[in-house]
């Protein structure tokens, strides 16, 4: 029987292949790296359901004008002469409106929620996995007037959607936070939402597959496809073609060029990002977001990870020192006594996050394929959505109602 091959082996095609796998489904997992370190290892590994509006929004683009002047910004595009990006960036702005945020927040909403509950049963499945999930919520701490505003309006829609979303002053900062001083003008917390250790996952996952008989193919290359009538027969990669039954594309932000070689349209821009790992002295307990600067701050125990910035570069993965110096400047300037150190640069992770136009992920079977699946376009959610698109995913394989209604995450959506 020939196998289902994922082209990916990032966070989104591992949690493919564990619910293929569940069905009975031989699985084979390409990767063109070496599966050790990649977008899904270094991450904050936050699960948010309280993230329901799309990176395409209204004031990204005012914003994003605006911090194209600093080297440490949050978001930045990187200026250049590229057909490629040109396009990608009319079609975010067409997107950055009301009306798409509206249609958004649902199927995000439930995507979200729909990948909570599957980690929760992921945890109690695998007591062993030790994979650090904490139920802890999330805070979105804020210093000015203007962001204030901005999160309290946020909170209100939350609410409205029916994610408990609590706005905290000062004072409520420090029961959530007793070991050290948080500057700041107040805070909006999410109870719901929940953090855990990516990289702890990810190993996890390997070790769990393998065990379950999913081969794993890493530094392999993808060339091409045969391909007949409206379907894919083989994967030509550097090494060998490997027949397949079924394929999917979890390629990350490569996934855009491999749907080049299937002749259809994915939008797809590599988001930089990039982290580091401290001591966490004094203690910080809450796993938070310092909304101006959007670092992400995830605790675990006597270590934390500072992560953030989204750098639209394409597929360059070199590091920016002045974007990671961006993220350790606004440590102090939230937590002032916490004993922060600049990582040495061997210390420091990054990783591009596959970037759709609209901020929408990818699901479903590729345009005029009967045997082409894509999963991929998370952004910043990954780790957080991974579970549900994955589960999807496995239910589209096997003809199967799915849990969720897909639209807006529509494969061909720019075709």
């Amino acid at each position: 029987m020939k196998p289902t091959i994922i082209i990916g082996g990032g966070i989104v095609g591992l949690f493919t292949a564990y619910f293929l796998q569940k069905e009975g489904i031989k699985v084979h997992i390409i990767d063109q790296g070496d599966m050790q370190v990649n977008c899904s290892t270094g991450n904050a590994g936050m699960i948010v359901p309280s993230h329901i509006i799309p990176l395409a929004a209204p004031g990204m683009i005012s914003k994003g004008i605006s911090w194209m002047f600093s080297s440490k910004s949050p978001f930045y595009i990187h200026p250049r002469l590229d057909a490629k990006l040109l396009k990608w960036c009319y079609q975010f702005y067409k997107s950055a409106n009301a009306e798409h945020v509206a249609r958004s927040v649902p199927v995000l909403k439930n995507l979200s929620l729909l990948s909570k509950a599957l980690y929760q049963e992921f945890r109690n499945e695998h007591p062993d996995s030790r994979i650090g999930l904490q139920e802890k919520g999330l805070m979105m701490i804020y210093q000015t007037e203007a962001i204030e505003k901005e999160e309290i309006e946020f909170a209100h829609l939350a609410n409205a959607h029916g994610l408990q979303a609590d706005v905290l002053t000062p004072e409520d900062i420090r029961t959530f936070e007793p070991n050290l001083e948080v500057k700041a003008r107040g805070a909006v917390r999410f109870p719901g939402d929940a953090h855990l250790d990516p990289g702890k996952l990810y190993a996890f996952l390997i070790s769990y597959l393998q065990e379950k008989g999913v081969k794993f193919l890493p530094n392999t290359e993808v060339l091409g496809f045969e391909k007949s009538g409206s379907s894919v027969k083989a994967i030509v990669t550097d090494k060998d073609n490997i027949e397949a039954e079924k394929i999917i594309l979890c390629g990350g932000s490569w996934t855009g060029e491999l749907a080049n070689m299937l002749n259809f349209n994915l939008p797809m821009m590599g988001g930089k990002g990039y982290s580091f790992i401290q001591e966490n002295k004094p203690e910080i307990l809450q796993a938070s977001i310092l909304t101006e600067m959007k670092v992400a701050v995830s605790p675990y125990g006597n270590q934390i990870r500072f992560g953030g910035t989204m750098e639209i570069a394409g597929i360059n993965q070199k590091i920016n020192l002045n974007r990671v110096k961006g993220i350790f400047e606004s440590i102090n300037r939230y937590y002032p006594a916490f004993e922060a150190k600049f990582p040495e640069e061997n210390k420091i992770w990054k990783g591009l996050r596959p970037c759709s136009p609209d901020g929408l992920p990818y699901i479903g079977f590729a345009p005029g394929y009967s045997n082409v699946l894509v999963n991929s376009g998370h952004s910043m959610m990954g780790i957080s959505l991974a579970p549900a698109s994955g589960k999807i995913i496995s239910e589209l394989h096997q003809q199967k109602d799915t849990t969720l209604e897909l639209k807006g995450f529509e494969v061909g959506r720019y075709m």
